[in-house]
């Protein structure tokens, strides 16, 4: 059993994976951290709702992922699925600011 420490948050966190999937978690915990860093540019949230704004933008990406009928998967070398993606999560940010200046 193999053990990876990500980093989300500014807090580092141990994690065991069977061997072998320690890139594939590396890889799972930088999604995490840029979601937390865009939850994080709202302002004003504590820890805990960091994550879980992360966690909603996640899910958000996720539940649109799986009602495009061809969903795009980016790569290194695709800079515009990476764009529209990016602009898909500041829609969200944004989206989620106002929800967030309505529960103050």
């Amino acid at each position: 059993m193999a053990e990876v420490t990500l980093h989300i948050g500014g807090h580092d966190y141990r994690v065991a994976c069977a061997d072998g999937e320690e890139t594939a978690l590396h890889a799972l915990g930088n999604i995490v951290e840029r979601e937390v860093q865009a939850a994080r540019a709202l302002g004003g949230l504590n820890e805990s709702r960091q994550l879980l704004f992360a966690a909603l933008f996640l899910a958000d990406k996720l539940t649109n992922s799986s009602t495009q009928t061809a969903p795009s998967t980016p790569n290194a070398g695709d800079d515009g699925a990476l764009d529209a993606l990016a602009a898909r999560v500041e829609a969200l940010t944004q989206r989620l600011g106002a929800i967030r200046q309505n529960l103050v």
